[in-house]
């Protein structure tokens, strides 16, 4: 056998508990053919010279909006980074909206009103926007702003007909007119004018985000939403990815979660029985190493910083608000209940405690019903747990799938919403890991940045932007934090077999980095640059000059 290609002269962390390093590397069709002595004798089309450089197995983000953070990326930025008051904010749209036609729509993305001490009024937008429609979107990604001539856009020239939406909020001054805020299931007012974009622009974003990830070291991700729903586009946005990665714009592997309402009655399958998910019986599973579709998402509750993710008790000094679910709890039961018969594993976005044992109940009946075997069903995001729920998210054998970055970019605004006490029952990393459970890493970028250096940093260092600590107790190692980005996330969606580790038969992607992250000093571990980026043996970002 003639290798495809030889890496050499490498620190390989391979994170196979058989061989933990590894100097040389290589490659055939796309997969590792062996290490070391594996490779005695064999020759290679091409041979790449790795200078020492440390290496680790391709990060792999289990929750990560890589078509939403493109177009984030082509909309003006409202990030903490950017804005520091609202009066910045709304210099910002005032200086788009002039650059724009009279008639075209100014989109923002990014503010965080627990750091500019408010949310954006509508009032306030119409003074800046020139008579422009104004769209801005919180950090979150679960509520935004909308300023007057966005209202007419969306069908109510009189402010006064704008409804209340279940599963979300209308914000209202006190005449009872919309202040401009939409929070959950209200954005569906802005979204069904804003939505989709164009089939070309989708495809232009995903690529437009993949070579940013690519630099970031990320080799594959899950995309926690695609068609309808709060975080999808339109009905053809599968196609959309399949197109990207036939052009080559898709640099990493992608997982695909289709949103709630995209299942349907999707016709007789056999006499007397029909068929409840994708046409064709399509489901969870379908696809390759390249493109799979995978969990089916779902939203049980809201945002932590936005409070209104789904609590057991008042949020701290908001008598009176405990969040609330986006459907009625026998709604959500009956929906998990169905999609588990039907093939799918199962994705339910719960932050608040409360959400989480609903979501919980939902999954153990599921189970009872219907015996699946290796289900992994999974709880985006799992912030905010008791032990007692820690301990029964293990014995069900249920994937909690939080992200760590969330620690340093809002961390300070989740600890105001939650007070000390009940703070140390947000983000248990460490408690999952104790109790057992694979811990998969993940961002929700763009509602924070992707780099899954920057997640790992996270992990394992716990501090807020502030610089305060967060919940120190949950801190992971460097190798647990790794395993997460790694190991963990293939797990999520049953994936270990491919990927995870740099073994013999595993897919050959992994990132050459400056620094060991298993060595530096922790509080460095954000600060070590990807050097290049391998996905099935190609070579997709290289600072380095590997490539020649």
């Amino acid at each position: 056998m003639r290798l495809d290609v030889l890496f050499v002269n490498g620190r390989f962390t391979t994170l196979d508990p058989e061989r933990p390093h590894a100097t040389r590397l290589g490659v055939f069709a796309g997969r590792i053919a062996g290490l070391d002595e594996e490779l005695d004798g064999l020759r290679a089309d091409r041979v790449v010279d790795l200078r020492g450089a440390p290496v680790v197995p391709g990060f792999n983000d289990a929750h990560h909006h890589l078509s939403l953070r493109g177009q984030r990326m082509r909309e003006l930025d409202l990030s903490a980074d950017a804005v520091r008051t609202l009066d910045e904010l709304y210099a910002k749209v005032a200086e788009r909206a002039a650059e724009l036609p009279e008639d075209a729509w100014v989109i923002g993305t990014g503010y965080d009103q627990t750091k500019l001490g408010a949310h954006p009024t509508r009032t306030a937008l119409d003074a800046v926007s020139g008579g422009r429609p104004v769209w801005l979107r919180h950090c979150s990604a679960h509520m935004g702003v909308a300023n007057t001539a966005a209202f007419a856009r969306m069908g109510f020239t009189d402010l006064r007909q704008v409804p209340d939406v279940p599963g979300g909020t209308v914000g209202r001054d006190a005449d009872g007119l919309p202040d401009g805020l939409l929070a959950e299931q209200a954005q569906e007012l802005a979204d069904r004018v804003l939505r989709p974009i164009a089939f070309e622009d989708f495809v232009a974003a995903i690529g437009l985000a993949s070579r940013a990830a690519a630099a970031e070291g990320l080799t594959s991700f899950t995309e926690p939403g695609i068609g309808a729903g709060l975080v999808g586009n339109g009905a053809a946005d599968l196609a959309a990815f399949q197109t990207a990665r036939e052009r080559g714009l898709l640099l990493q592997r992608a997982t695909l979660m289709p949103g709630a309402p995209n299942l349907h009655e999707a016709g007789v399958f056999e006499p007397g029985r029909e068929w409840f998910g994708l046409d064709l019986g399509v489901r969870t599973g379908i696809g390759d190493e390249w493109l799979a579709v995978g969990p089916v998402k779902l939203f049980a509750d809201g945002s932590l910083i936005g409070r209104t993710a789904a609590m057991c008790c008042d949020y701290a000094g908001d008598p009176g608000n405990r969040g609330f679910l986006q459907e009625e709890p026998e709604v959500l039961r009956g929906f998990i209940l169905r999609a588990h018969r039907f093939g799918w594993q199962v994705a339910a976005h719960a932050i608040g405690d409360r959400a989480i044992d609903i979501v919980l109940d939902a999954y153990e009946a599921a189970q009872a019903e219907h015996p699946r075997p290796d289900v992994r069903h999974r709880i985006e995001h799992c912030a905010v747990t008791s032990r007692e729920q820690v301990a029964r998210i293990a014995r069900l054998g249920v994937v909690p799938v939080p992200q760590a970055r969330f620690i340093s970019e809002i961390g300070d605004g989740m600890l105001r919403a939650l007070g000390p006490e009940r703070a140390k029952g947000c983000y248990r990393q460490r408690s999952f890991l104790e109790a057992g459970i694979e811990l998969p890493g993940s961002s929700d970028c763009p509602v924070v940045a992707g780099a899954p250096l920057l997640g790992i940093h996270d992990l394992v260092n716990q501090r807020t932007a502030s610089g305060a600590p967060f919940n120190p107790e949950e801190a992971l190692t460097p190798l647990q934090a790794l395993r997460a980005y790694t190991v963990g996330s293939a797990y999520a969606v049953h994936e270990e077999h491919r990927k995870g580790t740099l073994s013999r038969g595993k897919l050959a992607d992994f990132v050459v980095l400056s620094e060991d992250l298993l060595t530096v000093p922790p509080t460095r571990i954000g600060g070590i640059t990807v050097l290049a980026t391998v996905v099935g043996g190609d070579i997709v970002h290289d600072i380095a000059g590997l490539a020649g």
